[in-house]
Protein backbone atom coordinates (compact mmCIF):
# COMPACT_ATOMS: atom_id res chain seq x y z
CA UNK A 1 0.00 0.00 0.00
CA UNK A 2 0.79 3.44 -0.71
CA UNK A 3 2.60 5.43 2.08
CA UNK A 4 -0.66 8.09 2.88
CA UNK A 5 0.08 11.88 2.84
CA UNK A 6 -3.60 13.41 3.74
CA UNK A 7 -6.57 12.22 5.87
CA UNK A 8 -10.27 13.01 4.70
CA UNK A 9 -12.56 13.03 7.85
CA UNK A 10 -16.13 12.99 7.73
CA UNK A 11 -17.55 13.04 10.80
CA UNK A 12 -16.68 9.79 12.20
CA UNK A 13 -15.72 8.17 8.62
CA UNK A 14 -11.72 8.97 7.43
CA UNK A 15 -9.97 8.14 4.04
CA UNK A 16 -6.09 8.05 3.72
CA UNK A 17 -5.06 9.64 0.48
CA UNK A 18 -1.50 9.03 -0.83
CA UNK A 19 -0.57 12.46 -2.65
CA UNK A 20 0.83 12.37 -6.00
CA UNK A 21 4.41 13.84 -7.06
CA UNK A 22 4.00 17.80 -8.46
CA UNK A 23 3.77 21.22 -7.92
CA UNK A 24 -0.16 21.26 -6.93
CA UNK A 25 -0.42 18.25 -4.86
CA UNK A 26 2.73 19.70 -3.02
CA UNK A 27 1.00 22.93 -2.56
CA UNK A 28 -1.94 21.33 -0.70
CA UNK A 29 0.35 19.44 1.30
CA UNK A 30 2.36 21.79 2.45
CA UNK A 31 -1.73 24.07 3.01
CA UNK A 32 -2.40 21.37 5.43
CA UNK A 33 -4.48 20.89 7.95
CA UNK A 34 -8.05 23.00 6.71
CA UNK A 35 -11.38 22.00 7.00
CA UNK A 36 -14.03 22.85 3.71
CA UNK A 37 -17.57 22.74 2.84
CA UNK A 38 -18.50 20.39 -0.04
CA UNK A 39 -21.54 19.96 -2.43
CA UNK A 40 -22.34 16.90 -4.93
CA UNK A 41 -22.01 16.94 -8.72
CA UNK A 42 -23.25 13.28 -9.53
CA UNK A 43 -20.66 10.98 -7.65
CA UNK A 44 -18.29 14.03 -7.18
CA UNK A 45 -17.99 16.24 -3.98
CA UNK A 46 -16.25 19.43 -4.77
CA UNK A 47 -15.57 21.97 -1.96
CA UNK A 48 -14.12 25.67 -2.58
CA UNK A 49 -10.22 25.75 -0.82
CA UNK A 50 -9.25 28.79 0.85
CA UNK A 51 -6.02 29.42 -1.09
CA UNK A 52 -5.00 28.84 -4.84
CA UNK A 53 -2.78 25.93 -5.79
CA UNK A 54 -0.94 25.96 -8.55
CA UNK A 55 -2.55 24.86 -11.85
CA UNK A 56 0.39 24.63 -14.85
CA UNK A 57 0.64 21.12 -13.81
CA UNK A 58 -0.51 18.33 -16.32
CA UNK A 59 -4.26 18.49 -16.71
CA UNK A 60 -7.03 15.55 -17.58
CA UNK A 61 -10.85 15.21 -16.90
CA UNK A 62 -10.76 11.37 -16.58
CA UNK A 63 -10.72 10.29 -13.97
CA UNK A 64 -10.61 6.60 -11.32
CA UNK A 65 -12.94 6.41 -8.74
CA UNK A 66 -11.29 7.15 -5.30
CA UNK A 67 -8.95 9.66 -7.28
CA UNK A 68 -8.62 13.32 -5.82
CA UNK A 69 -7.78 16.48 -8.24
CA UNK A 70 -7.78 20.03 -8.25
CA UNK A 71 -10.45 22.02 -10.18
CA UNK A 72 -8.92 25.69 -11.37
CA UNK A 73 -12.06 26.89 -12.36
CA UNK A 74 -13.87 27.04 -9.07
CA UNK A 75 -10.36 27.04 -6.90
CA UNK A 76 -12.06 23.15 -6.10
CA UNK A 77 -10.55 20.34 -4.56
CA UNK A 78 -12.94 17.29 -5.81
CA UNK A 79 -13.77 13.18 -4.62
CA UNK A 80 -14.37 11.05 -6.70
CA UNK A 81 -16.91 8.00 -6.87
CA UNK A 82 -18.34 7.28 -9.25
CA UNK A 83 -20.14 8.99 -12.94
CA UNK A 84 -20.69 12.40 -12.73
CA UNK A 85 -23.40 14.57 -15.35
CA UNK A 86 -20.23 15.16 -17.59
CA UNK A 87 -19.39 11.49 -17.70
CA UNK A 88 -19.86 8.85 -20.82
CA UNK A 89 -20.04 5.93 -19.01
CA UNK A 90 -19.41 4.81 -15.40
CA UNK A 91 -16.47 6.47 -15.16
CA UNK A 92 -15.94 10.20 -13.49
CA UNK A 93 -14.90 12.97 -15.29
CA UNK A 94 -14.77 16.58 -14.76
CA UNK A 95 -16.85 19.25 -16.61
CA UNK A 96 -13.47 20.57 -18.07
CA UNK A 97 -9.80 18.95 -16.99
CA UNK A 98 -8.43 19.57 -13.68
CA UNK A 99 -4.93 18.56 -12.02
CA UNK A 100 -4.74 15.56 -10.48
CA UNK A 101 -3.68 15.37 -6.66
CA UNK A 102 -3.74 11.92 -5.69
CA UNK A 103 -5.56 8.68 -4.95
CA UNK A 104 -7.68 7.32 -1.60
CA UNK A 105 -4.87 4.34 -0.26
CA UNK A 106 -7.15 3.28 2.57
CA UNK A 107 -10.99 3.41 2.94
CA UNK A 108 -13.94 2.43 0.21
CA UNK A 109 -14.45 5.89 -1.70
CA UNK A 110 -17.76 4.44 -2.90
CA UNK A 111 -18.68 5.09 0.89
CA UNK A 112 -19.17 8.91 -0.43
CA UNK A 113 -22.45 7.79 -1.86
CA UNK A 114 -24.16 7.71 1.22
CA UNK A 115 -22.94 11.15 2.42
CA UNK A 116 -25.86 12.94 0.49
CA UNK A 117 -25.68 16.14 -1.45
CA UNK A 118 -23.29 17.94 0.66
CA UNK A 119 -21.21 17.71 3.29
CA UNK A 120 -20.68 20.99 6.30
CA UNK A 121 -17.18 20.05 7.41
CA UNK A 122 -14.52 18.02 5.20
CA UNK A 123 -11.27 17.95 7.01
CA UNK A 124 -7.86 17.78 5.19
CA UNK A 125 -4.96 16.50 7.47
CA UNK A 126 -1.58 15.96 6.80
CA UNK A 127 -1.29 11.64 7.72
CA UNK A 128 1.10 12.13 10.70
CA UNK A 129 -1.78 13.95 12.42
CA UNK A 130 -4.33 11.79 11.89
CA UNK A 131 -2.43 8.33 12.21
Amino acid sequence: MEKPDMIIEVGNARWEVALYENPSARALRAALPQTISMDRWGDEFYGRLPARLPDHDEQRDLYEIGEVAFWQPGNAFCIFFGPTPASHGNEPRMASPGVPLGKIVKGDPLMFKNLGLSIGKVSLLPAHEGC
